[in-house]
């Protein structure tokens, strides 16, 4: 997406898509789309999505996308670094961010900025658990165990693989079903 060019016509669709289709998010992949999330270009859609009390998710850290191309199929990984987010965070302390997957490589990055900023969340996405770094099994065990989220990235990595090697990591009995459920059905408001 080019932030500048789409502009106004980017806030027009956005209203009409929560308005007459109901949508119920909005997702934005910082690497594809060449652009930083903090870029106060995008921050009148941003502002759309939290009027509406609506999430926005990011992708964060590397993608597969463009992965053993030439030249990474042209995409810039800096783009997808959670510390952009940040900024968009304080800046909308009322909107709902989620940073989809763990982030790698800049997982200490996207646990600073979720544990500093409570509208932060992290989904589990798009990364197989085996490979989960133990620090964030461990923030998802403590600090941040009613922001963490599941997610497969289904179908790159099928739920019943992922439920499978999450069953093996060391998550507390009561913080499974937050992850797994309950957090998501309350960031969403269907409790």
């Amino acid at each position: 997406m080019n932030i500048e060019a789409r502009g106004r016509m980017g806030v027009r669709e956005a209203r009409r898509l929560i308005k007459d289709y109901r949508v119920r998010g909005f997702k934005f992949h910082p690497t594809v789309q060449a652009f930083f999330p903090n870029d106060h270009d995008a921050y009148p859609l941003y502002e759309v999505i939290a009027e509406a009390k609506l999430p926005a998710i990011f992708h964060t850290g590397q993608t597969g996308i463009g992965a053993g191309m030439c030249g990474g199929g042209g995409l810039r990984l800096k783009y997808s670094n959670p510390v952009f987010l940040d900024d968009v965070a304080a800046d909308f302390p009322d909107m709902p961010i989620i940073m989809a997957h763990p982030s790698v490589p800049w997982q200490d990055e996207a646990l600073s900025v979720a544990t500093h900023k409570p509208n932060v969340y992290i989904d589990l996405s798009g990364w197989s658990p085996r490979y989960f770094e133990p620090k964030l099994v461990q923030y998802a065990n403590t600090l941040l165990k009613d922001r963490v989220l599941f997610g497969s990235d289904n179908p790159v990595i099928q739920p019943e693989r992922w439920l499978a090697e999450f069953a093996k990591l060391p998550i507390k009995p009561e913080v499974r079903p937050l992850i797994l459920k309950e957090n998501a059905a309350k960031l969403l408001g269907l409790e």
